[in-house]
């Protein structure tokens, strides 16, 4: 739940992580009862915690979908990630994906720890698969097969221009937006939205995390993954691994704020998508995710740390975030916030300076447009208030202890 001393430098992060516990735990508890959904929604718990919480948001028919479709892609990700397999072994695979996912003997050993574990018993994703309806699987295998075939392009194709790097970043991330949006119209929850929408919420989410994963995916074994298109980074380095070193630490932080700039292209696109979202549950799982990506870019931003080690925003904000996003509402102020964050570490002399600065004013533009500014609980403009030690200590104690004995409650 985080340091003491964390908890004591933001007391109001101890009940959103509390109730995030608290949900985390109940959680657990509602693991279906069948071997092939247990195992999927265990190895959901495990690949990706954050995206199982949000998921439950949403009714059991759409959740399974979006569970499957979850595990497919994360597990072409992990043949796709895994640089010890030979592309000749490799690019066939991302092809056939989507034909595999109907095959319940198919597996393919690769990755490790959790992704190992997913891989060697596919069987189980496959099974559940072919228990959800027929409009979920053409929607699951459609964007399988595209997303692999564009997995494949690039194995043998390094990302050169920022096209590329828009084209990459649709293949991965783009068409989940797409398949997202098929799952939702197939479950008569939402109007299809338009592809272009779609595609932005996968590039923005993408690019936040090639952004934050700079060093982890430089550090590759054993071969690196680079996905920081050369027509960004050759403005400042000879080598993308040249900008983890301390003497180019100037250039680094310069071109980070280029990627970070280029990603916000994306924003308005995104705010849009949500604020055409009719079903509460729906909203809040797609904007959860979105108000986490601007806020680790507020965090990356002219920050030298990205290039040293994990930056990644506290447990306490997510859990905030996760406990305050209801509305369009309190996206847009978000967002604003967030922005304004971005904005207050802009460096004149930065060389994107005026570009970043133009991209912030217009997400800006379309927060305080709608209204909702004063309306919501701000997460940066007010400092944060000042409390007695010992207070905090002991409501944290008497919070632990509520919830300790609501855990150790049976349920009626």
């Amino acid at each position: 739940m985080g340091t003491l001393g964390t908890l004591m430098k933001h007391p109001d992060d101890i009940y959103p992580l509390l109730k995030l516990k608290m949900a985390a735990k109940n959680l657990e508890k509602q693991i279906p009862p069948e071997p092939h959904w247990a195992f999927c929604y265990s190895m959901l718990h495990k690949v990706s915690r954050s995206f199982a919480l949000v998921i439950q948001q949403l009714g059991t028919e759409l959740r399974n979908a979006v569970c499957i479709f979850y595990l497919v892609l994360r597990a072409l990700d992990t043949v796709e990630d895994d640089t010890s397999i030979a592309a000749d072994v490799k690019v066939p695979i991302l092809i056939a994906f989507h034909r595999h996912i109907y095959d319940r003997d198919w597996h393919f050993s690769c990755g490790t720890k959790d992704y190992k574990v997913l891989m060697d018993q596919f069987h189980h994703v496959s099974t559940a698969f072919l228990e959800l309806g027929k409009g979920y699987q053409e929607a699951i295998e459609d964007i399988t097969k595209r997303m692999g075939a564009g997995m494949a392009k690039f194995i043998c194709k390094e990302v050169e221009t920022v096209d590329d790097y828009d084209e990459y970043c649709h293949y991965v991330a783009g068409l989940v937006g797409l398949g997202l949006s098929k799952l939702f119209h197939a479950a008569d929850k939402e109007d299809l939205a338009s592809d272009s929408l779609s595609n932005s919420m996968g590039l923005f989410l993408q690019k936040t995390n090639i952004i934050r994963d700079y060093l982890e995916d430089i550090n590759e074994i054993p071969k690196s993954r680079m996905f920081w298109p050369r027509q960004i980074w050759s403005k400042y380095v000879n080598k993308l691994e040249d900008l983890k070193y301390e003497e180019n630490s100037d250039k680094a932080v310069q071109c980070l704020n280029d990627m970070v700039t280029n990603a916000l292209i994306h924003v308005e696109d995104c705010l849009k998508y949500m604020a055409a979202l009719r079903d509460p549950a729906i909203f809040k799982f797609c904007a959860i995710p979105q108000i986490m990506a601007i806020g680790t870019l507020a965090l990356c931003y002219n920050n030298i740390e990205v290039f040293r080690g994990v930056v990644k925003m506290r447990r306490g904000l997510t859990a905030k975030v996760i406990d305050r996003t209801k509305s369009m509402d309190d996206v847009y102020g978000a967002f604003f916030d967030f922005s304004s964050i971005i904005k207050s570490k802009v460096d004149k002399n930065d060389p994107n300076a005026t570009k970043t600065l133009s991209r912030l004013e217009a997400v800006q533009k379309t927060c305080r447009a709608s209204g909702a500014l004063s309306k919501r609980k701000s997460y940066i403009v007010k400092g944060e208030p000042s409390y007695n030690s010992t207070l905090i200590v002991a409501l944290f104690i008497i919070l632990a202890i509520v919830y300790a004995y609501l855990s150790a409650s049976p349920r009626i």
